[in-house]
């Protein structure tokens, strides 16, 4: 059987991993895998994924005998079947998956609760995914409030490679513990979030800090803004950050239901987020007026 995949996402940040799955699914089963192209011809199956409601859809007439749509952009419900969702997908020198689906938090700006349900649980060993890579990219949602968590620390601990954890850790579920293990985890990032203007988050990150033996590089902060605070506010957490000595990243918020995704040009939400999520920019102005007088 001649297979092809279509990926909608524009993202080089990470590769989309349902089509991998399913790329060494039909592999091992002997078939032709490719990425499609319109003038090739005799596809039996065409597999088309998009992550994110914005990504346009393929604008052509796809040439195959059956088009499976796929992933969460084209509803909730969409999962892999259990077959190719548990089927190792090779990626050299990365290995990217999940230890465990779900979250309990239900924040309305986000449909994790919604797709995976709202009790965070294993799904797979590290075994299932790695396979000696020399990194390890983590996609879990909420992996501190799975009842499994020292189990799976620990198998990241004896991995003995980097670990990027890319979703961010619940930082209202840190203690002690937990941070000790991340401590004997060979880390090449940790990120945790402060969503909103909610100052219990700022005491919870301060206590945190104190627990964890890495350099503000390695510490990053996803940061929700255009949602339901005010520059001001944006500005204050990012002035916090630096004080607690975390890097801060700014997420623009993005309706999933509005087409109409991009800021206007010069909005100082855009100039923010190039201060503070480009490295060299962030360690070497200490300010945003500082940023704004280089650029």
């Amino acid at each position: 059987m001649k297979v092809g995949l279509i990926d909608l996402d524009d993202t080089k940040k990470f590769p989309n991993l349902a089509l991998m799955k399913i790329s060494a699914y039909h592999k091992n089963k002997g078939d032709e895998v490719e990425w499609y192209k319109p003038l090739n011809t005799g596809y039996d199956l065409v597999y088309v994924s998009k992550v994110f409601t914005w990504s346009k859809d393929y604008p052509y007439a796809i040439n195959s005998k059956k088009i499976v749509y796929g992933g969460v952009a084209y509803g909730l419900e969409n999962k892999l079947e259990d077959e190719i969702e548990h089927h190792y997908p090779y990626i050299k020198n990365t290995a990217y998956g999940f230890l465990t689906r779900g979250c309990p938090r239900q924040c309305a700006f986000c449909n994790v609760s919604k797709q995976q349900g709202t009790i965070s649980h294993k799904v797979a060993n590290l075994s299932e995914f790695w396979q000696g890579q020399r990194e390890i990219k983590l996609l879990d949602p909420n992996i501190l409030a799975a009842k499994d968590w020292k189990e799976l620390f620990k198998q990241l601990i004896e991995s003995g490679v980097q670990i990027d954890f890319t979703q961010g850790l619940d930082i209202r579920l840190m203690d002690q513990e937990k941070a000790d293990y991340i401590n004997k985890m060979k880390i090449k990032k940790i990120h945790f979030a402060w969503d909103q203007y909610d100052l219990s988050i700022y005491e919870k990150l301060k206590e945190v800090r104190k627990w964890l033996k890495h350099e503000s590089r390695q510490l990053r902060v996803y940061m929700l803004v255009g949602y339901n605070t005010s520059f001001e506010q944006d500005l204050d957490r990012v002035y916090k950050l630096r004080e607690m000595d975390y890097s801060p990243y700014v997420m623009r918020f993005k309706n999933y239901n509005c087409k109409n995704l991009k800021l206007p040009r010069g909005h100082l939400l855009n100039k923010l987020a190039r201060w503070t999520n480009n490295t060299t920019a962030w360690f070497s102005s200490k300010t945003f007026e500082e940023y704004l007088e280089k650029s």
